[in-house]
């Protein structure tokens, strides 16, 4: 390891600029190299559907790979999952529900939609901000009683 690595709640600018950097890249690099938003959920969902599965499989392979690159630098905190396996799943098959009817995820509402000026993905995208306030600090609240 070339770095001790931080604590998952530490505040990190500096990592935290090059991750949003590289992120931006990514999807700017597929906008302008094949012309495809980089909504993640969409292009999970092509694999599913085995629609255009090349580029699709080599972009979630450079997701994976650029995660475990900075965990084995040593520039990623380990991931400590408290929640038994059947509850992640069900949980991964309710954000896929979620953002099928959202018509987006994250990533390609407040990455790419933002980017674009899109109307929508500015709605959405503030409906994501909102909710995960309201969760944090109903979680926070919960967890203090």
């Amino acid at each position: 390891m070339l770095l001790p690595s931080p604590p998952p709640t530490a505040f990190t600018p500096l990592l935290s600029l090059a991750g949003g950097l590289m992120i931006g890249a990514a999807a700017g690099l597929l906008w302008l190299g094949i012309g495809r938003i980089a909504g993640v959920s969409g292009i999970v969902g092509g694999v599913v559907e085995r629609i255009d599965r090349d580029w699709r499989l080599a972009f979630i392979a450079g997701v994976l790979a650029a995660g475990i690159g900075a965990r084995g630098l040593g520039l990623a905190p380990a991931i400590d999952l408290e929640a038994p396996l059947p509850l992640l799943l069900g949980a991964g098959l309710l954000v896929g529900v979620g953002t099928a009817l959202g018509g987006g995820c994250t990533s390609g509402h407040g990455i790419c939609g933002l980017s674009r000026r899109s109307p929508r993905s500015m709605v959405a995208t503030a409906c994501f901000m909102l909710t995960a306030c309201a969760v944090v600090f109903l979680t926070r609240s919960i967890g203090s009683l």
